[in-house]
């Protein structure tokens, strides 16, 4: 039951996810045709595609893409180990949720990169396979800024872009899970568990005992 507890919150964020990523790519026009503002000019639902990693970054191969998802793949089996350790030991249940809300946002994505590709129909027109290489679908636009960007600056210059990226449910999954370890690491890693509390007494007993021996 302490399993299925997290590992649902996990599940929930991968069906939340899934379902408003299908409700975007079913009901709305890619791009600023179908641009809907939902609080003035500044947060907007916008349809678009990413075909890399974050920030659209992708690697320089032929394999890029597919050397990226079964990245994806294998980080998503190891933070679900991860997952699994932390709730056998009973660590802070809030760190427990976050890990669980990051698992749900990479497994996420992975869906889209896996699947996509064939269910959606995205896949890049070069693509050697449609499996693998299926595009995330992005919808949640935060428009700060929008302008060109100089040549010199590194990795985005020479290009009209936002400050703010497109992002999803996943993405957002990801960076609140994130977040919420950062401001809260002290508490989460400062707390000494029961079980641990419990070793330590049984050490200082089995200690006490050898020296009065």
């Amino acid at each position: 039951m302490k399993y299925l507890k997290y590992f649902g919150i996990t599940l929930l964020v991968i069906l939340i996810d899934q379902l408003v990523k299908l409700a975007v790519d079913s009901n709305m026009a890619m791009g600023s045709a179908g641009q809907i503002k939902i609080f003035g000019d500044w947060f907007k639902l916008h349809y678009t595609t990413n075909p890399g990693m974050a920030f659209g970054m992708q690697l320089g191969s032929e394999y890029g893409k597919l050397i990226l998802t079964s990245f994806r793949l294998v980080a998503m089996v190891g933070i679900g180990y991860y997952l699994y350790y932390l709730i056998s030991k009973k660590v802070h249940a809030g760190y427990i949720v976050c890990i669980a809300m990051i698992l749900g946002g990479a497994i996420g994505n992975l869906v889209d990169s896996v699947f996509y590709g064939v269910w959606l129909n995205n896949a890049p027109y070069d693509a050697s396979t449609p499996w693998f290489h299926g595009q995330v679908v992005d919808m949640f636009y935060i428009d700060i800024w929008e302008g060109f960007i100089p040549d010199w600056v590194p990795l985005w210059g020479g290009s009209y872009t936002a400050l703010w990226p497109i992002f999803n449910v996943a993405d957002a999954s990801i960076f609140i899970g994130v977040a919420i370890i950062l401001l809260f690491q002290k508490r989460f890693f400062g707390e000494t568990t029961k079980e641990d509390k419990k070793d330590e007494e049984e050490d200082e007993i089995q200690k006490q005992f050898i020296e009065e021996k």
